[in-house]
């Protein structure tokens, strides 16, 4: 099976670069969906999507769905903390008026989290090498997103509802990743992710209840963004993110969503036209490094 040959040693190691460009694009095509449905409808449609190609998965490679409920709850809270809690809170965040850049930043501090929570709850800390890695790559994407100005920052200021959304964004993938990596049982990928979309849209419909949302413009620019999402990002980039958390230590996988804001940074440049300085490009320099040696044997 495809997933098979992903998880083989040779082919294992390119997994996290392809993960990150394609998780990057996720802000870009949030930035092309958004103007046209609110958060949760479009989340929702994304999930229902999802469902769609997954089952066309399940069927073609002869995958089934565990019989046990112990694993179907395993991967009902995976999907609640990765799926709902993180997309949710980076939309609703963004629809609400706070900025993609300061999101992305605040959301960037998942890898440092991670670290924290590995030392205190898993007596697991990180080498001094690893701790410095990290913060050699916060200060990148910092970099990166304020192009070393203080008033970007000074003038993004956040709401409490908008700061309720981003950690609750933060939590989610933090909390998602590691219970993934430390209580799920393996099962095979496709079977799990399934499982953990279906319990995102159900989680999703109240939701978009609760708001007064569902109101949907079918606008050529939506679709093109709904389809990237599932495709893309859903398909493709979920199941690398799958495959690592199963392969590696939690934290060098979470170092990777430090390169997450440098790439999008370079792709917003190229699309929009939005400015990149010198000091964004030391940024990103600054971030590669620190992923570097928090991966580095």
């Amino acid at each position: 099976m495809i997933i098979n040959r992903l998880a083989a040693p040779t082919t294992l190691r390119f997994v996290p670069w392809v993960f990150v460009l394609l998780w990057s694009t996720g802000f870009i095509s949030a930035k092309y969906g958004l103007p046209y449905s609110d958060p949760f409808s479009f989340l929702s449609l994304r999930m229902l999507g999802n469902l769609m190609v997954f089952a066309l998965l399940l069927k073609i490679f002869s995958v089934t769905l565990p019989k046990r409920w112990a694993l179907w709850k395993q991967q009902i809270i995976t999907g609640s903390l990765v799926h709902t809690a993180y997309l949710g809170g980076v939309f609703s965040a963004i629809e609400q008026g706070a900025s993609a850049g300061l999101t992305a930043l605040l959301v960037g501090l998942q890898p440092i989290l991670t670290a924290v929570l590995m030392a205190i709850v898993y007596k697991n800390a990180p080498s001094f090498k690893q701790w410095l890695g990290l913060a050699l790559g916060i200060t990148g994407v910092a970099l990166v997103l304020t192009q070393g100005r203080s008033d970007i920052l000074q003038s993004s200021t956040l709401g409490m509802a908008q700061l309720g959304w981003i950690l609750l964004a933060l939590l989610g993938i933090t909390l998602g990743t590691l219970y993934q990596k430390n209580y799920c049982e393996p099962q095979p990928l496709l079977g799990a992710t399934f499982i953990q979309y279906l319990a995102g849209l159900v989680v999703m419909l109240p939701l978009i209840w609760w708001r007064s949302e569902g109101a949907v413009d079918w606008h050529p620019q939506f679709v093109g963004a709904l389809v990237w999402s599932i495709l893309v990002l859903s398909v493709g980039a979920i199941l690398l993110l799958m495959l690592m958390i199963q392969a590696g230590e939690a934290t060098k996988t979470a170092s990777y969503f430090y390169l997450v804001p440098p790439l999008t940074a370079l792709e917003a440049w190229l699309l929009f036209d939005e400015q990149l300085s010198w000091v964004s490009l030391c940024g990103m320099v600054l971030t590669v490094t620190g992923v570097y040696w928090v991966n580095r044997k």
